[in-house]
């Protein structure tokens, strides 16, 4: 059952099927505040539900995410740090919750739906695309990940596991290079199964999703995402490991904090001109 009260996702359930809604639309659903283990426990409760089959995660407003909240002073550790090791750790910390998110996500027994509402960007584009057990997407969406133009590497194992499900090619263009990919492209590949339109998004997941439980065996469809996944176990938590400490160490380095700040002050410097206005 769900029992918990959330701040900044909305969690619900409708007959079979368990939602999980990122809810900062005035911030693009940017991963801050409590959103993060907030999702875990959605997840982990969702998991023992009695009742479901299915785990949509999908966004409210016309975001599906944004990825890190640039704006949030806590986005990585500034320090001063005595050494070396005591920044890596210290930023190791920080990261553990996306870790623990994508372990979560790994180890999850429902099927995992993934509803890109609108716009993915960054850790929205990438952390869940190559772990999602299905992929629907509105016709407004896009992915676009600018890691490398920010310092950063991708996260949480996903040039590995977009690798699986894209082609290493693709996942390349996209997360090496920032490609932005259209969800007409995404489609083509074969990587989003069906394109709704944005009004009315979710329902329409819901419905094809609903169809799925009158058409197949509930328990067959668990059993047959648990046999898809099971063998990709060990490596997807690797990837996700190995990931995390490049990015741990890149921050060591400094490199991502100094592009951050640069990304902050222009945000910042366009905000005070349309003040002016």
């Amino acid at each position: 059952m769900v029992t918990t009260d959330y701040k900044d996702i909305i969690v619900e359930v409708s007959g079979q099927i368990g939602i999980i809604k990122l809810n900062r639309p005035k911030f693009l659903n940017a991963f801050g505040d409590r959103m993060l283990p907030e999702m875990i426990n959605a997840f982990r409760e969702l998991n023992e539900h009695p009742d479901t089959i299915f785990t949509v995660l999908t966004g409210e407003g016309r975001f599906f995410s944004a990825g890190w909240d640039m704006k949030n002073d806590d986005t990585f550790p500034f320090g001063p740090f005595e050494t070396e090791a005591d920044a890596k750790i210290a930023h190791s910390h920080h990261l553990f919750a996306c870790i623990e998110l994508v372990r979560t996500i790994i180890d999850h027994s429902k099927i995992f739906v993934l509803g890109f509402n609108g716009p993915a960007v960054g850790g929205g584009a990438a952390w869940f695309l190559g772990l999602a057990d299905t992929v629907f997407a509105s016709d407004s969406c896009y992915v676009q990940t600018p890691f490398s133009s920010l310092a950063l590497v991708p996260e949480n194992g996903s040039i590995r596991t977009l690798a699986h499900t894209i082609g290493i090619h693709r996942a390349n263009d996209i997360l090496i290079y920032g490609k932005k990919v259209t969800v007409e492209q995404l489609h083509s590949w074969g990587t989003v199964s069906e394109i709704y339109p944005t009004e009315g998004f979710l329902s329409h997941v819901v419905k094809f999703l609903e169809k799925q439980l009158v058409d197949n065996d509930p328990k067959s469809m668990l059993i047959a995402k648990r046999l898809a996944t099971a063998p990709l176990r060990s490596e997807r938590l690797l990837a996700a490991y190995d990931a995390t400490d490049a990015l741990n160490e890149r921050q060591v380095e400094g490199a991502p904090t100094a592009r951050f700040m640069k990304k902050i002050q222009e945000l910042n410097d366009k905000k005070e001109k349309r003040s002016k206005l």
